[in-house]
């Protein structure tokens, strides 16, 4: 089910006026939200069901096993380990599956060994890299003790499942959304509120700027022999805010969707188009999922408590199995690694890591910190062309038309290409005013809306915005990962 469909437009009210209304006890409320998130994620492809069934069986069975077994660390040890083994088999599997085939088949070419192996049609279930690594990090916190295992399997199972963060996040810690789903929750009008506007909020973001550059870069990417350089430059900067527009807003939606039901969700992005190096970026993008290869993949590997080169070797696997994560396909490996030597530089001259806001305390930048977030854009903003890229030698041909004389050319502009640039001018805009707060729509006490009256009229123009300016409809791109 799609969060910007007319069949979610119905499914949310209804599960809503259920959960605060009907089944007021906690254990019916978390029953509800099982069968919900159910029919949410299996409005799909119902088959898909029995894959998340099983993940959130076999974590929440070694939690108890791990348990059982305290004091017996090689038990422990054996229990987690088949955990781990088991559903990122079931992942590598649906996803990785004909990549590593094929991949393995061009280097056994390369010796001069053909292989001939079948291919498997194999669909990929949506979100399911979102609820993996969910269920394994609440196993692994067990296994490592810093989270008690629970002995609810209802709360359990809603927490691997909770429909507004399952599909593409944010993904969420046992320790945060767990302990939520097992103490009683009572309706407060002003969350609910606030989470509509952050809903608001999302939708905008998704309907309005990130399917509006969507049609732009999809035919731009779609004609690269026939575009120019310039042309390609405004591709690059559309898909820029496109990716981000669109997966923040998806994480607003949700995270505003959980305020409905009196959840608070991990913030997953803190306007990091304003970083002033590529370290604070990673603070600021995803964040949810650069703190869980932190936890789980960094710090293992020794982090950066060991010498520099090999803090700068586990950065580089990190960002590289990152990228794999995203999909399988080399280019997703290459942006990884390119993310990664990125941060050679930060790592031997110890750059600073940024806490703070950029300019804090003051409407403007000073040139500094605007020539920082400049080079910082510039170099994710190309990050995101290899990204885009459906195989490298397409990353080959965009660059090279690209960087070519035609950059300078005007020709081939269009008003919609304009358009677009204007749309995301004004989202700079508004989220650097409002860059210290959790939401744009975080507007009481500013100024005129200060008003109820002056309020309810920007949401209203927003929500005719959304019906009259919108783009044409797409599937929102972490679907995909």
């Amino acid at each position: 089910m799609l969060f910007n469909s007319f069949t979610f437009m119905i499914f949310l009210p209804v599960v809503f006026m259920l959960y605060w209304f009907v089944f007021k006890p906690l254990k019916w409320q978390n029953a509800l939200l099982l069968v919900a998130s159910y029919i949410f994620y299996g409005w799909w492809d119902w088959r898909f069901l029995l894959l998340i069934v099983i993940t959130s069986l076999s974590s929440y069975c070694s939690g108890l096993l791990i348990e059982h077994y305290t004091g017996r660390r090689s038990m422990q040890r054996a229990v987690s380990g088949a955990n781990i083994v088991l559903n990122l088999g079931i992942l590598g599997t649906f996803k990785y599956f004909n990549f590593f085939k094929d991949s393995l088949a061009s280097l056994l070419s390369l010796a001069g060994v053909t292989a001939d192996w079948p291919t498997m049609n194999i669909i990929l279930p949506v979100g399911i890299s979102f609820y993996t690594f969910q269920a394994l990090s609440y196993s692994i916190d067990v296994y490592s003790g810093r989270f008690k295992p629970t002995r609810d399997p209802i709360a359990f199972f809603s927490f691997i499942s909770f429909f507004p963060q399952l599909v593409a996040g944010p993904i969420e810690r046992a320790s945060n959304l767990l302990p939520q789903m097992l103490r009683p929750r009572t309706f407060d009008y002003g969350t609910a509120v606030d989470g509509m506007r952050q809903m608001l909020w999302g939708f905008f973001k998704k309907l309005i700027i990130a399917d509006g550059c969507a049609e732009v870069v999809n035919q731009l990417w779609g004609n690269l022999n026939g575009s120019t350089g310039l042309m390609l430059l405004i591709a690059s900067l559309l898909f820029t805010f496109q990716i981000y527009t669109d997966f923040s807003g998806y994480s607003d939606i949700a995270i505003g969707c959980a305020k409905l039901f009196g959840f608070r969700l991990t913030t997953n992005f803190k306007v990091p188009y304003f970083s002033r190096n590529v370290r604070e970026f990673w603070r600021r993008w995803h964040i949810t999922l650069n703190a869980w290869f932190t936890q789980y993949v960094y710090f293992p590997l020794g982090g950066s408590r060991c010498s520099r080169a090999r803090t700068i070797v586990n950065t580089v696997i990190v960002f590289a199995l990152s990228g794999l994560w995203h999909g399988a396909d080399w280019t997703f490996v290459l942006w990884g690694v390119y993310l990664g030597l990125l941060f050679i530089p930060l790592i031997v001259f110890k750059s600073r890591r940024y806490k703070d806001t950029a300019a804090h305390g003051r409407l403007l930048p000073s040139l500094r910190e605007f020539a920082s977030m400049l080079v910082t854009f510039g170099l994710i903003n190309f990050g995101w062309v290899l990204f885009r890229a459906p195989d490298v030698a397409t990353f080959g041909t965009f660059t090279s038309r690209l960087f070519s004389p035609s950059l300078l050319s005007p020709h081939g502009l269009t008003m919609k290409m304009a358009s677009m640039l204007l749309w995301c001018g004004a989202l700079v805009i508004v989220e650097w005013l409002q860059r210290e707060r959790e939401h744009v729509l975080e507007i009481d006490g500013i100024g005129i809306l200060s008003s109820r009256i002056a309020r309810l009229a920007l949401y209203a123009a927003m929500v005719l915005a959304i019906f009259y300016c919108a783009g044409e409809v797409q599937t929102f791109i972490y679907f995909q990962f």
